[in-house]
């Protein structure tokens, strides 16, 4: 009895998928639940240092490249003055050891020094040369040191956050300010039925949670792999479960929209081709 009772549930439940998936193939749009999300950029300190300016307020645009904090420089000055120094030394060095050089070269052709002197001349000369390219190299480290105390964005984007305030000192590796990129998303999943009947670029209807009106979505991606959800073994019956993971670019969305936003995606289907 018990077995007849779960045979004819199985039935039932086989003939109210055949008719689910009948049904979505006739549907000529779907809604889909998602969250809005956006690429966050936390900038950070280099160094232990005071902030000395904040070029840029929470809420306003930046452009790539453009300045976000502006962090102390006199330290790092400092040293770059001082390696400056170390440098013309280390060239006036070279320039008398390669004078010693030539000299003790000719005078070695004439037999009036002995090829070990030479060589002396020739070690002193290349030992100066070295010192030189050390020189050189810890400028060009100083420089860029100094050069990554004026934090700049690295993309385009709205500013979120800046925990500092002028005149406090952020800790080394501290974010000193957080950017929402430009282009806020909302991720869905894609039906196994519809993915026939969208392409990239389709345009798409947007309720985000907690504003007023629609906002216009583009789909900008659909994954060529399906998830499956729940997941356990795939079975022919349990085919309906697939879906594809799609991206639905907010063409028209409030700069300071917030990620993690509940959203719900309108999309119209093209016509089966079947």
């Amino acid at each position: 009895m018990i077995r007849e009772v779960w045979r004819w549930l199985g039935r039932v439940a086989a003939f109210s998928l055949c008719l689910g998936l009948l049904a979505g193939c006739g549907q000529r749009s779907v809604d889909l639940a998602g969250t809005v999300e956006r690429k966050t950029l936390e900038l950070a300190a280099p160094t232990s240092e005071v902030l000395v300016a904040l070029p840029v307020a929470v809420g306003e645009r930046v452009e790539p490249g453009q300045v976000v904090v502006q962090l102390d420089t006199e330290v790092s000055e400092a040293e770059l003055r001082a390696h400056q120094a170390a440098l013309e030394a280390a060239q006036a060095a070279l320039t008398e050891a390669e004078g010693v050089f030539v000299r003790q070269s000719n005078l070695q052709r004439s037999k009036v020094v002995s090829k070990q002197t030479l060589d002396g001349a020739r070690r002193g000369r290349d030992e100066a040369v070295a010192a030189v390219r050390e020189r050189e190299a810890r400028i060009a480290q100083a420089v860029k040191r100094l050069e990554d105390l004026t934090i700049r964005s690295h993309s385009g984007g709205v500013v979120d956050q800046l925990p500092f305030e002028t005149g406090e000192r952020a800790p080394a590796g501290g974010v000193v300010a957080v950017v929402l990129g430009a282009q806020p998303w909302v991720r869905v999943w894609m039906p196994a039925r519809a993915m026939a009947r969208v392409k990239v670029g389709d345009e798409a209807e947007v309720k985000v949670t907690g504003l007023d009106g629609k906002i216009t979505g583009r789909i900008s991606f659909l994954s060529l792999e399906p998830a499956f959800t729940p997941h356990y073994a795939l079975t022919e019956r349990e085919s309906a479960y697939l879906v594809y993971e799609t991206r639905v670019d907010l063409v028209d969305a409030p700069p300071d929209l917030r990620p993690g936003l509940p959203a719900r995606v309108h999309l119209r289907l093209r016509k089966s081709t079947g």
